[in-house]
C-alpha cells in the first residue's frame, strides 16, 4: 500500500490522449457521489495518474474519470497499480487537500480484503516499522530517509482452505481470506506487513511467492494482486459528516473464492 499524502494536481484538456490511437477505458464505477467529492471503484491494473515509471501508459484514473463526469477530479490519495477498491476523489483541490490532512491525521478508517498464502487462524496487530523503499525514476528528487517509518496494521482471520495440490515444497496449497485494518499509509504496508509475518498476499510480483503466483495463474487463470480496499471511512471535507464508502472485493477475487468452496476448512 502507497504512502498517503493529499494531491492537488489534476488533468487538464491539453493533456488528454490521443482519442485516435487510444481506445476508451471502460466506465468506472461510481460509488458515492456529490457536488464536493466522488469515490469510484478502482479496477486493478489502473494507474490513478501518470507516472515517470509507466511512460507509455495511456489510461489512468483521473483521466477516466475526468472525461466520464465531464469536471476536472483531485485524486485525495491513492492505490498501487494493481490494487482494486474504493478510490476517492474531490472536485477542487482545496477539498482533495482537506481529505488528504485526514488521512495524514490518521482519521480515516480503511479496510481491505486479501487472499495470502498459509493459514491464519487468528486476528493480531502488526506493528513492524518499515524503511522508504526508493524508485530510481519516481523519487530522485527526494532526500534518503535512514530511519524506518512507524507502521501498523490489524488482521483478521476470515476463512482458511486446503487445495489438494502440490506447490512448491507442501503436499497441499492452504491459503486464507483475512480482512486487514492499517492505521498508517506506507509504501506497500499491507503487502510488506503480509510477508513480514509470512503469509504474502497471492499475486504479489514484488514481495510475494513466486511459485504460489505462477500456480494462480496456471489453475484458476489469476493474474492479480489478491488486494482490494472494501471500505473507506471520512469526515466529508465540507459537511463534517462521518461517510463510510464500501465495495465487494474485486471480481475476479470473489471468483477464485467461489471456486475453493469445496475447500474451505
Amino acid at each position: 500500500m502507497p504512502e498517503e499524502f493529499p494531491f492537488t494536481q489534476c488533468e487538464t484538456p491539453s493533456e488528454k490522449a490521443d482519442s485516435n490511437s487510444v481506445q476508451p477505458y471502460p466506465p468506472l464505477n461510481i460509488l458515492y457521489q456529490d457536488e464536493h467529492i466522488v469515490a469510484i471503484d478502482k479496477p486493478p491494473g489502473l494507474l490513478v495518474h501518470r507516472s515517470p515509471i509507466d511512460r507509455h501508459e495511456t489510461r489512468f484514473a483521473v483521466q477516466t474519470l475526468r472525461d466520464q463526469l465531464n469536471k476536472h477530479v483531485f485524486p485525495a490519495h491513492r492505490l498501487d497499480r494493481p490494487t482494486s477498491g474504493v478510490l476517492l476523489f474531490s472536485f477542487d483541490s482545496k477539498t482533495a487537500a482537506l481529505l488528504g490532512q485526514q488521512l495524514m491525521n490518521k482519521q480515516v478508517q480503511k479496510q481491505y480484503h486479501a487472499i495470502v498464502r498459509g493459514y491464519v487462524k487468528h486476528s493480531g496487530l502488526i506493528d513492524y516499522a518499515l524503511k522508504y523503499r526508493y524508485d530510481k525514476i519516481a523519487d530522485k528528487h527526494k532526500r534518503p530517509q535512514q530511519a524506518p517509518q512507524q507502521a501498523t496494521t490489524v488482521y483478521e482471520s476470515l476463512a482458511n482452505y486446503e487445495l489438494p495440490f502440490a506447490v512448491g515444497k507442501y503436499e497441499t496449497a492452504r491459503y486464507s481470506l483475512v480482512k486487514l485494518l492499517p492505521s498508517t499509509g506506507r509504501k506497500h504496508q499491507l503487502r510488506r506487513h503480509m510477508v513480514h509475518i509470512r503469509h504474502p498476499i497471492l499475486g504479489d510480483t514484488t514481495h510475494g511467492d513466486g511459485k504460489q503466483n505462477k500456480f494462480l495463474q496456471t489453475h484458476f487463470s489469476f493474474q492479480n494482486l489478491a488486494l482490494s480496499c472494501t471500505q473507506m471511512g471520512f469526515y466529508h471535507p465540507i459537511t463534517g459528516k462521518w461517510l463510510s464508502v464500501f465495495v465487494r472485493m474485486h471480481s475476479e477475487m470473489q471468483r477464485v473464492l467461489d471456486a475453493w468452496q469445496e475447500y474451505q476448512v
